[in-house]
């Protein structure tokens, strides 16, 4: 798996792209078309509404940013226009996948690819033991093996990891099959370029037995029909290089996560549609629940190193889309499936949690600036890599528009006009602001934002299952007025958040690593005060300012305002579960993967529970507790490090050295945790801490 440069072309596979759809460049022409018109004509309204046949240099720099923001509006409403008529016409039948009909059986054998970082084992097990058994109904288990890809850096989650797959191993059947089992667990001693690099790791190690593999994350759960689907499809059709499924959200309790799992159910497939319909082999990935061909990711994604510090230099953190791009540029086909399902996720339990994530998703998404400029990317592809950028920095794009246009208030409202400005004129200049076509362009601007919901629930009336499932058309339409109340409370939150977050990343900030809460958002509420009390400030602040100018541009300004007022009581108030459960007994942010839960779905759940209940501890002093799950963790070790050729680990030599003056097992279960992982991944560490266990200290 080479290292792609940036700098220099690679070879491209020969043998042409048989699984483009017809007339793409038509497709696109049409959705961007329409976006460069809509931003036209916006703009022209919004020149009128400036007066600006001589525009300050205030005025033109709130136009520039006008123009910025609405085209990446319109954009979004041209293509989800076309996935409102897309899901009106029914599913689509590209590389021959059909939602339905006789399973295949696919030729060649898949690995299923299951990384973890510091996650729950009971979850992660679950969702496998799910797959597992799915898998096994179909008749199709031979085809197809797992590997649990560990990147654990916690000792005890690391020990509880293995205990977990070892009992993975007995529920499943898969020990009496000795050495021809199905599952493996691995864990790297250091997760070097993170989940890229774990993913990376695999394939260089394990990759060359597997034409295809199919990415998972910690979270996800498929169905059987949908794997077999995807796999038949990359084997029939021999450019493709990658097929991205449309994962949808499940499991949420708390507001928040029901608040994103009704939007992300009932408004995603027509976003999907949409960007499936003009991307065409030219899509994305989004780093799960997508199958990968092998060879292609091998010889194309290899991710290089950026040049430079942190944050913007080092490894790629946001790795999906570039390596979409790299395959796209050797030659593959990348292709999306939204009308596919059986591939679900999980959302974050909270706004806190989210900003978690979004604060690492920022970082990498900047990191994209340095690989825009790589030579022979597809057009299309950059065009993803700037929406991954845009979709960070328009957050603080808004937040300068909107403090631009209240200095061009304050301008209006204090600053005397110039009427007679220097030179001849036979004409007094009237710098007159337009009130009414500004609050046509206010109005044009909300309705291209509202409308794709407002469309998302009209093509949920076509499809009986669906709208059942959503509680019915009213409370269908009741939770998309709730839904869209509650996240434009939330949006300027938001905003203020991934604003700081860019801002810090620019001043060189790194974003770090860590793992993610999957379904408990409760947060004590003096951390949330601790977390939000700057946006009240900032809200009431701006708010004042708006007034003190004009109660009409304080009334304006009020949604914006509003939000951030209230930004602590809405996060407190969207984390609870309570709420969120209350919501569902009530018929309201309803999902049809809720109302008739599919079977791999309702088996993932209750094995979930199952688990949490057989599962102990993250002790690492369980290990000296159990003898079978000591031996297996010896067979599990990394090789020893090759001398004069492996360089030595600091942490390693430091751990053994007071595992030497140990003399207690619990005094040497107190190391530092990197020092207490490399001993434990060394068989002499191993024996060392075994002989304490036994009492043996000299």
């Amino acid at each position: 798996m080479p290292v792609q440069s940036l700098r220099a072309r690679p070879p491209r596979r020969t043998g042409g792209m048989p699984s483009r759809p017809s007339a793409t460049w038509l497709r696109r022409l049409l959705v961007l078309g329409a976006a460069l018109a809509l931003t036209a004509y916006a703009s022209h309204e919004m020149w009128l509404v400036l007066n600006s046949g001589r525009p300050t240099p205030l005025q033109a720099f709130v136009l520039v940013l006008f123009v910025v923001l609405f085209a990446w509006i319109a954009l979004s409403f041209t293509s989800a226009t076309c996935g409102f008529f897309r899901l009106l016409a029914g599913p689509a039948r590209r590389l021959g996948i059909a939602a339905g009909g006789p399973l295949p059986r696919p030729g060649v054998k898949t690995a299923l690819l299951m990384p973890s970082y510091n996650e729950e084992p009971a979850r992660i097990m679950a969702g496998l033991q799910a797959i597992h058994e799915s898998l096994a109904a179909s008749g199709a288990l031979d085809r197809f093996d797992i590997f649990i890809l560990s990147d654990s850096t916690e000792p005890g989650a690391w020990i509880a990891e293995e205990a977990a797959y070892l009992e993975l191993r007995r529920r499943t059947g898969d020990d009496a099959l000795g050495e021809g089992g199905r599952i493996f667990y691995r864990r790297r001693p250091k997760n070097t370029e993170r989940k890229a690099g774990n993913i990376a790791d695999w394939v260089r190690r394990w990759g060359g037995a597997y034409p295809q593999m199919l990415v998972l994350d910690a979270d996800s759960v498929m169905d059987a029909d949908t794997i077999l689907r995807l796999a038949d499809a990359m084997e029939r059709h021999p450019d493709v290089g990658l097929i991205q499924t449309l994962p949808i959200i499940t499991g949420g309790n708390t507001l928040f996560a029901r608040m994103q799992q009704f939007a992300g159910r009932v408004y995603g497939p027509l976003i999907a549609e949409g960007i499936a319909w003009w991307h065409g082999s030219e899509g994305n990935y989004w780093g799960h629940n997508a199958i990968i061909r092998t060879q292609a990711f091998a010889e194309a994604a290899g991710l290089p190193e950026l040049p430079g510090r942190k944050p913007f230099g080092g490894h790629i953190l946001s790795h999906d889309f570039v390596e979409a791009a790299l395959l796209r540029r050797a030659g593959w086909a990348v292709h999306m499936v939204p009308w596919l399902r059986g591939s679900y996720e999980e959302s974050p339990p909270s706004l806190m949690d989210l900003a978690v994530r979004d604060r690492r998703w920022c970082q990498g998404n900047l990191q994209h600036a340095a690989v825009l400029p790589a030579r022979g990317l597809h057009w299309v592809s950059r065009l993803h890599l700037l929406t991954g950028i845009g979709s960070y920095i328009t957050a603080p794009l808004w937040l300068i528009f909107l403090v631009f246009g209240v200095l061009l208030a304050i301008q209006a409202r204090f600053i005397r006009p110039e009427y007679f400005p220097a030179g001849p004129s036979l004409f007094p200049e009237w710098p007159v602001v337009d009130p009414v076509r500004a609050m046509w362009v206010f109005i044009g601007t909300m309705g291209l934002l509202l409308a794709p919901k407002l469309m998302a629930w009209i093509a949920l009336l076509f499809h009986g299952t669906d709208r059942r499932g959503c509680g019915g058309a009213l409370r269908a339409f009741l939770s998309m007025l709730l839904e869209t109340l509650v996240a434009g409370l939330l949006a300027p939150v938001t905003m203020l958040t991934q604003s700081v977050d860019v801002a810090a990343i620019l001043l060189g900030r790194d974003s770090g690593w860590n793992a993610q809460r999957r379904d408990d958002g409760s947060v004590p509420f003096g951390q949330v005060v601790r977390l939000y009390w700057r946006h009240t400030l900032f809200g009431l602040i701006f708010g004042a300012a708006a007034w003190l100018v004009s109660p009409y541009l304080a009334l304006w300004m009020s949604p914006v305002v509003l939000g951030l007022a209230l930004a602590i009581p809405l996060a407190a108030l969207t984390a609870r579960r309570d709420v969120g459960l209350g919501l569902r007994r009530l018929g309201l942010l309803l999902t049809p993967e809720e109302a008739a839960p599919p079977l791999v779905l309702s088996r993932a759940k209750a094995l979930t529970m199952e688990w949490r209940g057989i599962a102990g501890e993250a002790d690492v002093a369980r290990l000296f507790r159990e003898p079978a799950l000591l031996e297996a963790h010896r067979r599990m070790l990394p090789p020893p490090r090759r001398p004069r050729q492996d360089p030595f680990d600091p942490a390693l030599l430091m751990g053994l050295a007071k595992l030497q003056e140990a003399q207690r097992l619990e005094e040497a279960l107190c190391l530092p945790r990197a020092e207490l992982s490399a001993v434990l991944a060394d068989a002499r560490g191993v024996a060392r801490l075994a002989a304490l266990a036994e009492g043996k200290a000299a």
